[in-house]
């Protein structure tokens, strides 16, 4: 993993991130969440400096006398990234499989929950469904790390293991039973995948319907190609056999444009942690 330029990025994006933060914004995600994160209280007589955002035009016009709304702050975001690990992940360009592009995306969140007191739940799914509890910062990064190099999908060098054996990828339903588990009001739902084979249809319909999930489609120049002219693995000259040579990536749909503009595309040779962020402004 890139950690490092995952860290650049986050200083290059801070200022524009934040600048229009304020007291009412909840977490990176302000701009998909509707309302201003905060819960009503009471109303209180309007006094000389207060926001006039707040007055409460209704009783205004009743009473001929300002009040304004005051509000609790709701609670912090909490950001469940589901990240698909499956063999066909492990295609990618020049050396970045998409599996290390969605790895870096979490990563890039978990720096990003930690500037506005957010937290990210990960989810990693492949040929078991790997839960990752809610933390932030570079805690949430160590600890991410730790359990994919315990399962094998990175090495200890923070490189992706294209020469791990999978057993039989988890079925669909579990797949679905698991993300619609973490679907609350109070919980953004990132989807990191190249959707090759990670739900049906129909199931991904239901998923979009819901506001608060956010669908990121990492392609590799593979999966966008009319002929296969190169290795199927991110990697030059992968050791070993894989299944991943059996998949037909041949005759895909445009899910772009299937399921409208809630469906994001990030390619590995671009910019893909940049273009990442602008997309979830």
């Amino acid at each position: 993993m890139n950690i490092n330029e995952v860290r650049k990025v986050v200083g290059k994006l801070r200022a524009n991130l934040f600048k229009r933060a304020n007291s009412h914004s909840i977490g990176i995600l302000k701009t998909n969440i509707k309302g201003t994160g905060l819960q009503f209280k009471e109303h209180q007589v309007y006094n000389f400096g207060d926001d006039i955002r707040f007055i409460d035009w209704k009783i205004l016009a009743k009473t001929s006398h300002p009040y304004v709304k005051t509000f609790n702050e709701e609670r912090n975001v909490e950001i469940v990234v589901v990240i698909d690990a499956s063999t066909t992940m492990m295609t990618g360009f020049n050396g970045v499989s998409k599996l290390q592009a969605a790895i870096e995306i979490c990563c890039l969140l978990y720096l990003l929950a930690k500037e506005t007191s957010d937290f990210v739940h990960a989810l990693i799914i492949t040929d078991e469904i790997i839960d990752v509890p809610k933390l932030s910062g570079d805690k949430g990064i160590t600890h991410l790390i730790s359990v994919l190099e315990e399962k094998n999908i990175i090495t200890s060098k923070g490189k992706v293991n294209y020469e791990r054996r999978f057993e039989e990828n988890v079925d669909k339903k579990k797949k679905y039973i698991s993300i619609m588990k973490h679907l609350s009001r109070k919980r953004e739902i990132i989807l990191l995948s190249d959707f090759n084979d990670f739900v049906d249809a129909d199931v991904m319909k239901k998923l979009l319907a819901r506001s608060n999930v956010h669908c990121f489609q990492i392609l590799s120049p593979l999966d966008e190609a009319k002929t296969l002219p190169y290795s199927l693995h991110a990697s030059a000259s992968p050791k070993g056999s894989s299944s991943l040579g059996k998949y037909d990536f041949s005759g895909k749909k445009d899910l772009a444009h299937e399921y409208g503009k809630k469906f994001k595309r990030l390619r590995v040779q671009e910019k893909y942690l940049e273009n990442f962020v602008k997309e979830m402004r």
